[in-house]
């Protein structure tokens, strides 16, 4: 195992309890076990890893949003609480939630606001053209209070990079986008790390990704891409999704990816205090 990092920074994780949900048609269960209610317990587990900051976003997975904005008061009032803690604010793309994402974007310049978290799991897509109007304002809030747009990625449906990517075309030259989960699969790594997101580099495009999520493969390709292109080293940023994911092992295969070096701090450190202050 390669040299840990001197200090590392969380720059995607998640507060609060959801309702237990029938997911898959099965009983309702809470499978996010390590969901934390408080933020004592939230700070709780960044001490136990050592973590010396944190992005932190409301919880989200069960199809209705509302339990998600309601714990955008919980986020902002976790960083007021600690100087370690930022808020990101939860938003939707869907019409059909415009008066609380309405709400939600109001809160953007509050204190220890650094990002607005939208998703398509939960309904809505890039293409479609009743979500333009809640798109343009996430991005337009997001612009004019200097916020990163999170946007999550998985394979298939409205998540796939083939359609979030249209966002990072449309408001990216503008705005910082960060892809979470980096395409979230197989086939997103892959059309990412082979071309299209060192070419949105290349082409002037402020995207940043973490790796939570990522297929074993992943992590070391696009560290050998990083080194072969000589960059994207600045856009990458270390990340625990948790209770999503899980801390332990998104540290060490991230440590064992950069290989202890220069690209080590950088994603631990560096890049998310260049992005978020």
């Amino acid at each position: 195992m390669a040299k840990g990092p001197s200090r590392h920074i969380d720059a995607h994780r998640h507060i609060g309890v959801l309702p237990a949900f029938p997911f898959y048609g099965g009983p309702p269960v809470n499978p996010d076990v390590n969901a934390r209610a408080t933020i004592e317990e939230l700070i709780a587990d960044m001490d136990r890893e050592g973590t010396e900051r944190a992005l932190v976003i409301p919880n989200y997975g069960v199809p209705d949003p509302s339990h998600s904005f309601a714990l955008n008061e919980l986020v902002l009032e976790a960083a007021a609480k600690s100087d370690r803690i930022s808020a990101a604010l939860w938003a939707s793309p869907r019409p059909q939630d415009a008066e609380l994402t309405d709400r939600s974007l109001a809160l953007a310049s509050e204190s220890g606001v650094k990002a607005i978290k939208i998703s398509f799991l939960l309904g809505g897509s890039a293409e479609d053209p009743e979500c333009q109007a809640q798109l343009d304002k996430v991005f337009a809030t997001a612009k004019a209070n200097n916020l990163v747009v999170h946007v999550h990625t998985s394979p298939g449906a409205a998540s796939d990079i083939d359609k979030v990517g249209l966002l990072v075309e449309r408001y990216a030259d503008e705005t910082p986008i960060h892809l979470v989960h980096f395409g979230g699969g197989v086939s997103g790594h892959i059309k990412l790390i082979g071309k299209r997101f060192f070419d949105w580099i290349e082409a002037g495009k402020k995207v940043y990704t973490d790796l939570t999520w990522s297929v074993g493969f992943a992590p070391q390709w696009l560290a050998r891409e990083i080194d072969r292109r000589g960059i994207g080293g600045d856009r990458v940023l270390f990340a625990s999704d948790q209770p999503w994911g899980e801390f332990a092992g998104e540290y060490a295969r991230m440590v064992d990816a950069t290989g202890g070096g220069e690209l080590t701090e950088l994603v631990f450190h560096d890049n998310y205090e260049r992005l978020y202050g």
